[in-house]
């Protein structure tokens, strides 16, 4: 495996567990620990991970990128989208952020006739060519390694936005809220889950129980989860006694 081909590989690792020891990165990209503990020194002195006794710690921002990112939990992703799109109305306004679920969402949205608020443009490359879904493109500072518009003048748009539904992906779900790995997008996620009625977190269940850079907010603040089959029977409890409504996908 090439050199930037194996320190991709363990990034997307180390970013989808939270943390991952030398002997699982060593089997997942086939190399030995020596390697391994080589390119970790190099990923920390880059500020993406923190190494710890036996393995290292995802301390980053969107690792990875936009592209790499689509193909974690590809199957998964397609299926919550399929799901949530059963959830939606036609002639609905919704607000879609940037993640890659999301994505995958808009992919499937041909013929609701929706009005689609969003700050993606991964989102709107997508949806520009539909003839029957009205695109509201939010402006300000485009971020290069996601493709989404953040900051003030985002910030500003959203509050003269009403949406029906907001459908929003997290970097990691813990009892205590949702969190993301993006301290940039916090503020403007926050501004899109005052601008809806309803707030729908979409994730794949590998995020259940982790907690990443930036909080977002309380769990309560969420109405639905729709999550893939392998979430656990413990957080499907979980999600229950918080009053949120589970979709499983």
């Amino acid at each position: 495996m090439l050199l930037d081909q194996r320190r991709i590989g363990i990034l997307e690792i180390i970013e989808r567990k939270g943390f991952a020891s030398l002997c699982e990165l060593a089997n997942e990209v086939d190399a030995s620990q020596s390697t391994i503990r080589r390119d970790l020194e190099h990923l920390e002195r880059s500020g993406q991970v923190r190494r710890t006794r036996g393995g290292a710690a995802y301390v980053g921002e969107s690792l990875t990128g936009f592209e790499e990112r689509r193909h974690l939990a590809a199957d998964e992703k397609h299926a919550i989208a399929k799901a949530v799109v059963r959830l939606i109305s036609p002639q609905e306004t919704i607000i879609l952020d940037g993640g890659t679920t999301t994505l995958e969402v808009a992919k499937l949205l041909s013929g609701l006739g929706l009005q689609v608020v969003t700050n993606s443009l991964p989102v709107v490359n997508h949806l520009v060519g539909s003839s029957d879904t009205e695109v509201v493109f939010l402006g300000g500072y485009l971020y290069p390694k996601t493709g989404v518009a953040l900051g003030e003048l985002t910030i500003e748009s959203l509050k003269r936005v009403h949406a029906r539904r907001l459908i929003m992906s997290v970097g990691g779900i813990t009892e205590e809220g949702l969190f993301n790995t993006n301290s940039l997008l916090a503020e403007t996620e926050r501004q899109m889950m005052e601008s809806a009625d309803e707030i729908i977190v979409v994730t794949d269940s590998s995020k259940l129980g982790h907690s990443e850079l930036v909080c977002l907010g309380p769990l309560s603040k969420v109405d639905r989860i729709v999550v893939d089959e392998k979430i656990s029977n413990e957080w499907r409890q979980k999600i229950v006694d918080q009053g949120i409504e589970l979709t499983i996908a």
